[in-house]
């Protein structure tokens, strides 16, 4: 997959993430729902519990 060779080739940062990061965390997110742990085994060095705080301060539904 195109998404998984953009993910490898960038440097992963301990904050910010790509813009294919965050793509392949939608996409997975759509398929499998708060999964974080099988989110995050699609994407590499990074942890559930960085995806899950990534989506929550990104996508939060509360005001």
């Amino acid at each position: 997959m195109f998404l998984l060779f953009l993910l490898k080739s960038s440097q992963v940062s301990d904050v910010e993430f790509s813009e294919a990061e965050e793509i392949l965390i939608a996409m997975v997110y759509n398929l499998v729902g708060e999964r974080w742990s099988l989110i995050a085994g699609r994407i590499p060095g990074r942890t559930a519990e960085e995806i899950e705080k990534y989506w929550t301060s990104r996508f939060s539904t509360s005001q």
